[in-house]
């Protein structure tokens, strides 16, 4: 049986401001790279820095998935990620309408 190694929890909930009129968006995160996420940010696009590492005190395998919720009563579906590994390496992308995507993987 997986299992996911986080902070408790199987989704991961981000919560900046809250908004009456917000929806919050969730989508799967999948690690299918060789090293583990021991760092995921996700901020809206507008923004030019990182929030906070939603995986403080845990880590994403390979191999598993977690269902990622923002609720940051933003009214965008549009935000830039970035994961850092394990054995060093990050990756950042940008500009993804996670609302469209529902799922990301890194490979």
């Amino acid at each position: 049986m997986k299992k996911l190694v986080l902070t408790a929890t199987a989704a991961v909930a981000l919560s900046w401001a809250s908004g009456a009129t917000a929806e919050d968006l969730e989508f799967l995160l999948t690690n299918k790279a060789s090293s583990p996420v021991i760092a995921f940010h996700v901020s809206p696009a507008s923004t030019n820095s990182w929030e906070e590492n939603l995986l403080e005190g845990g880590y994403l395998d390979s191999d598993y998935e977690i269902d990622v919720v923002i609720a940051d009563g933003q009214t965008t579906c549009v935000y830039d990620i970035r994961a850092e590994f394990e054995d060093g390496d990050a990756l950042e992308d940008y500009g993804l309408d996670l609302c469209e995507l529902g799922s990301y993987t890194f490979e």
